[in-house]
């Protein structure tokens, strides 16, 4: 890719050329859990939300944030995961998210873990400003009342999760699939009982691995480009939920309640939501924020903030605007890039670089990085999910879009739509 891999943990790194290699999602933090959970999420409803109308989607926001597990002794994890004195290591929440739930689709806001609660008070403890530390100092309502202000959103429930049930439900929804940069990842952590060897390339991974995998930080960048891979995760493991064998994997899901799942969302509205699923749109974002000077704290950005998540990135179709150059990664395997290019020519967007990549399982998707409302009506027009992040290797007039090994499928009605009214390209 023009860029190298992304400086965090975020999707695989682009290439320029065939011999590059873009990243699948390298890191989740200490918690892919809460990520997961989403799919929870989905499939339930949460105390304070609106009134459920028979036959309509329900609308309700959940925060969303991964724990890590407790432990007693060094390499010993607590008997009960819950207990909160005597602890060897006290859980982090470095994975927080927040979902809204409504017809238009799922908009999730991923809040990076540094950013400051309120304003910035020079005379207070750095940490204890930080949203990451609210759980543990408060409790899952005390972080939600964070949450609340920081994003003046409402929070109609909660979901925390352990590392420990996300395993569980990663291997319920059939692994992840991954792409490994060079030179390959080695990360032995004796404490977290972790011992990961993968080889450059393409991997499949189950449920243990994945969350070793996913909580790699080192050599994958700041915490910005980690949570660009997590939107990533989270996009492949979703899509799997509107599967049968994701409705498969509902029972583990939803066994997790007091089993490495801390919630007071009320699971009973499944029924109303299921019909559903299939078709929500998901919509991702990056919290945009500034830094603190003289610290490692972040303020939010609220104008920013506005632009990526206030209208949930949907282009305004009464304000004209020029046609962003598209590049297009194909790990379909099947050689859809071309194809695509030209439905895309036909459609309007005559500026499209295409590059193929080795096949790969990773979810199909538009990435954007500033042009969240022209990303908006590209993802709509392909019926992908639409990313938004800081780090993603496009620049500011450019959309990304990974073909992976489902595009077939899901584009399969509009591509003959498209190039049907488009000439078919020379052979070169």
């Amino acid at each position: 890719m023009d860029t190298p891999h992304p400086p965090t943990a975020a999707p695989r790194a682009v290439p320029a050329r065939r011999a590059s290699r873009w990243r699948a999602p390298q890191v989740f933090g200490l918690s892919l859990a809460a990520l997961t959970l989403w799919g929870y999420a989905l499939l339930t409803s949460g105390q304070g939300a609106a009134p459920v109308v028979a036959g309509e989607v329900p609308q309700f926001t959940v925060l969303l944030a991964g724990r890590d597990v407790v432990y007693c002794y060094y390499r010993q994890p607590c008997k009960n995961q819950d207990q909160r004195t005597g602890l060897y290591q006290t859980p982090n929440t470095d994975t927080i998210m927040l979902a809204k739930v409504s017809a238009a689709g799922v908009d999730v806001l991923s809040i990076p873990r540094d950013t400051n609660v309120g304003d910035y008070d020079p005379q207070r403890d750095l940490a204890s400003q930080k949203v990451n530390s609210r759980y543990w100092t408060e409790g899952p309502l005390g972080l939600t009342r964070a949450v609340e202000e920081i994003t003046g959103e409402r929070v109609d429930s909660y979901v925390i999760v352990r590392t420990d049930y996300v395993e569980r439900v990663i291997d319920a929804l059939g692994g992840l699939d991954v792409t490994v940069p060079e030179p390959g990842i080695e990360w032995v952590d004796q404490a977290a009982g972790a011992n990961l060897k993968l080889a450059p390339g393409e991997h499949h991974l189950g449920g243990q691995e994945a969350v070793w995998f996913l909580r790699v930080r080192k050599a994958f960048g700041d915490d910005y480009g980690r949570i660009d891979h997590q939107k990533q995760a989270l996009t492949q493991l979703a899509g799997r939920l509107k599967t049968p064998q994701g409705l498969s994997a509902l029972p583990t899901i939803m066994g997790g309640i007091g089993n490495g799942v801390e919630t007071n969302l009320d699971p009973s509205l499944l029924p109303t939501l299921l019909p559903h699923l299939p078709q929500l749109k998901l919509r991702f974002a990056t919290l945009p924020t500034t830094p603190i000077r003289g610290t490692y704290n972040l303020a939010v950005d609220r104008e920013r903030l506005m632009q990526v998540w206030g209208n949930g990135g949907v282009a305004d179709p009464s304000v004209a605007s020029p046609r962003p150059r598209i590049k297009v990664w194909d790990a379909s395997g099947v050689l859809l890039g071309p194809r695509l290019a030209r439905a895309l020519d036909a459609a309007g967007y005559p500026d499209v670089q295409v590059t193929e990549l080795p096949r790969s399982g990773e979810a199909s998707q538009v990435l954007t990085g500033q042009d969240v409302a022209a990303a908006g009506a590209l993802a709509e027009l392909l019926g992908l999910p639409r990313l938004q992040g800081e780090r993603f290797p496009v620049s500011a007039g450019e959309i990304g879009i990974l073909l992976g090994t489902g595009a077939a499928q899901e584009l399969a009605a509009l591509l003959p739509a498209y190039t049907a009214r488009a000439p078919a390209p020379a052979v070169p």
